[in-house]
């Protein structure tokens, strides 16, 4: 639940930015009001490598539940900020103080979330089934985009465009809120993982040499995070946002275009995690960076104003990548040894997300309104093909013993 509610967070702040950026920035530039929106939820993503170091130290040292517990409850007083914003009407530039001060906050939490999570359920899942466990994480992580999205059309249908644009983009963060409380309370209750518990009664030695150690692991980590994380924030994230203000497609359409591709992608990640567990990981790393080199450019320019021409690109580019979404927590987990497990995947996962997968909205609407679609289909394609060159040489790790 904690990381879906992360996940909910991006897609709601991209999928409600349209209302939100003239009510938060200056109403007189709407365009340069939306790109305020997006350049806050990029500068956000900064934290997010600073998260991933405090947090992530703090599962190796105090126990994975206690990085859950803290991450969460963070990430909550973010939204509630978010939600409770004042206007620049009300409070000039000071309503894009506040709504930084909250993205960054959430910024710090996200950056421990997810390494602390995918940590704790690879260390929870028996070894031969770890890809198919594995692929909760991005199955509970997209179902949290699919809810906000889901959220965003239910509420495009019951309210006003006034009404969405005065109050109505403020109740997904509320409820962002309560969510994260009930999933606070909720993880208080959590075990700790067995290897966890191994690993700290052994002789503890300094950590920093053994992360000196192992940074060939956190390149790899990088490596793998840059091409998938743009090319799902394009189809999964900021498809909405793009398909309606370059394209004109209805804001309901979008949605719905959006939430249904992402459930087909839910539906996929358990097969390809089993997947991976028969035939290896570096299988399914190969076809969910490889083909997307294929299918982005031949895709991304057949999106248009209706339905099927957001929802079947979208549906194609995520079903192949989810052979890489669906085992990437077992592979990360699988590439450290347990004592420096998550601050190991978290600080080089938090870079790569931080400046490849935050800037993504904003550097696609930057270059779409100055060079054209063309130039971000060339950078989307590099990242995808530095990340297949990286799986290539990676060792296979299916079944590592992750007590050690």
């Amino acid at each position: 639940m904690g990381n879906a509610l992360e996940w909910y967070d991006w897609g709601i702040y991209s999928a409600f930015a349209i209302y939100f950026a003239t009510e938060v920035f200056n109403p007189k530039d709407p365009l340069a009001a939306l790109l305020g929106a997006m350049a806050v939820f990029a500068v956000g993503f900064v934290a997010r490598p600073l998260g991933g170091f405090v947090f992530g130290w703090l599962a190796d040292h105090m126990g994975r539940r206690a990085s859950m517990i803290s991450t969460v409850g963070l990430a909550s007083v973010g939204s509630l900020m978010i939600a409770l914003v004042p206007t620049y009407n009300a409070a000039g530039a000071w309503a894009a103080v506040v709504l930084l001060t909250a993205r960054l906050l959430q910024g710090l939490a996200h950056g421990g979330e997810m390494p602390s999570a995918q940590t704790y359920i690879a260390e929870a899942a028996p070894a031969a089934r770890r890809g198919l466990w594995s692929s909760l994480i991005y199955v509970s992580g997209t179902s949290g985009i699919v809810i906000g999205l889901l959220l965003g059309y239910v509420l495009n249908i019951i309210l006003s465009k006034q009404d969405m644009q005065a109050w109505g983009w403020r109740i997904p963060f509320i409820i962002g809120a309560l969510l994260g409380l009930y999933t606070l309370i909720a993880r208080s209750r959590m075990k700790e993982t067995e290897a966890f518990i191994e690993a700290k009664a052994s002789v503890r030695e300094p950590v920093w040499p053994e992360v000196r150690r192992n940074w060939r692991s956190a390149l790899r980590v990088i490596g793998l995070g840059v091409g998938g994380t743009v090319c799902y924030y394009v189809w999964s994230v900021s498809a909405v946002q793009q398909a309606v203000l370059i394209h004109k497609m209805d804001q309901g359409t979008a949605l719905l275009a959006s939430v249904l591709s992402n459930v087909v992608l839910i539906i996929s990640l358990p097969f390809w995690g089993k997947f991976s567990d028969h035939f290896g990981r570096r299988a399914n790393l190969l076809i969910g960076t490889g083909v997307p080199i294929v299918l982005f450019p031949l895709l991304i320019n057949t999106v248009g104003q209706s339905f099927w021409s957001l929802f079947l690109p979208a549906t194609l580019v995520l079903v192949f990548m989810g052979a890489t979404l669906s085992i990437s927590p077992a592979v990360f987990a699988e590439l450290f040894p347990t004592r420096i497990r998550t601050v190991g995947v978290a600080v080089p996962y938090a870079i790569a997300v931080a400046i490849f997968g935050g800037t993504a909205p904003y550097l696609q609407s930057w270059t779409n309104a100055t060079f054209g679609p063309a130039a971000f289909t060339v950078y989307v394609v590099a990242l995808l093909a530095i990340s297949t060159l990286v799986a290539w040489k990676l060792p296979e790790t299916k079944g590592k013993d992750l007590t050690r």
